[in-house]
């Protein structure tokens, strides 16, 4: 597992964990270090994301040296010095903490979206609750700048969190602006806050120590979510919904979105979180937004796609008075770095 981990995940994307899964794959010692763990919890995600949590933590210096000066040798051999002399913080961090390998915000799909939810609805303030959301950094999407490839800049132009998009496809991304946001909250089996210091940095251990863009980007998307941060509840998505749901104001669209957080769902999870929405929606309309991949989320068209075709569906479900209107508005790429939108604005 370790030399796949290296050879064929990491090449090309971490040269640094590539030749550090190599040599704990080498190493008995390690591998019989990495045993302390649950065995859910010893895939290289989890171990290499916890032996960075100590080094940014300041408890594994020799490691966190070679990480600042990229030194894939002398990371190699810190790793596997720390793993033996630190074995059971790295099994307990491993065993206490959720890997969150792609936190980053979802924006460049979420914002046209959400913005589509309000104008079908008639919608002058939404309440965005993010299921599955972690930190919570989709719920700041009203608070950082887009930039599409075809020049259809949306959000603000002023936020220290800036991301860019590409657009394919023959239809332009819909201007029209999200409206006030007055409420945010999250939902997850394991949130992270992102004003707890041990939090953040578990956050930015789940990154290579050489990424330093992503970590950088992070780094300004947890300083902004800091500024406004959400209400995070703890739990199971559907079983949570009705608090969730409660905490958006009178007058307000709620909306719910989820990100490629249904995948971990078996089919009968992810129908009665479709229940659930639609309960909801008795006394008022709940849009559902969502980003998944092709036949997940259902009720959403899959307009022909195949499962696993690489790319995923952008849904829109608009629930109210007992009638629904599920659409799928747009497909995406790569975690939403290219989409192409494919509904009537």
């Amino acid at each position: 597992m370790y030399r796949h981990f290296g050879e064929v995940t990491a090449a090309g994307t971490s040269p640094l964990y590539e030749r550090v899964s190599i040599a704990l794959s080498e190493s008995d010692a390690a591998m019989r270090a990495i045993e302390a763990a649950p065995a859910r919890r010893r895939h290289p995600t989890a171990i290499l994301a916890a032996l960075h949590d100590l080094a940014l933590a300041g408890r594994a210096p020799a490691l966190a040296a070679a990480y600042a000066a990229v030194d894939s040798d002398a990371a190699a051999d810190a790793a596997i010095d720390t793993l033996l002399g630190m074995t059971d913080a790295v099994a307990a961090i491993a065993a206490r903490r959720q890997v969150r390998t792609d936190e980053t915000g979802r924006y460049a799909v979420l914002y046209p979206a959400i913005a589509e939810a309000a104008r079908r609805v008639g919608a002058n303030a939404v309440g965005l609750i993010d299921v599955g959301c972690s930190a919570g950094l989709n719920l700041q999407v009203d608070r950082v700048g887009i930039a599409y490839s075809k020049g259809q800049p949306l959000g603000d132009a002023s936020s220290p969190v800036q991301i860019s998009c590409s657009v394919v496809g023959d239809r332009p991304i819909p201007t029209p602006t999200m409206p006030e946001v007055v409420s945010r909250v999250g939902v997850d089996l394991d949130p992270v806050d992102v004003t707890d210091a041990d939090d953040a940095r578990w956050l930015r251990a789940c990154l290579p120590p050489d990424q330093p863009e992503r970590a950088a980007g992070l780094d300004a998307e947890l300083a902004l979510a800091a500024t406004a941060p959400p209400l995070l509840l703890r739990g199971d998505a559907a079983e949570m919904l009705p608090e969730a749901l409660a905490r958006v104001p009178a007058g307000a669209l709620p909306v719910v979105t989820t990100t490629w957080a249904l995948s971990r769902l078996p089919l009968e999870g992810r129908l009665r979180f479709l229940h659930r929405l639609d309960d909801a929606a008795t006394h008022r309309a709940v849009a559902w937004v969502s980003a998944e991949g092709v036949g997940v989320a259902p009720a959403i068209p899959t307009m022909g796609d195949r499962r696993a075709s690489g790319h995923s569906i952008i849904g829109l479900a608009v629930f109210g008075h007992s009638a629904l209107r599920a659409d799928a508005v747009g497909r995406c790429w790569s975690k939403g770095r290219m989409l192409a939108w494919l509904a009537d604005s």
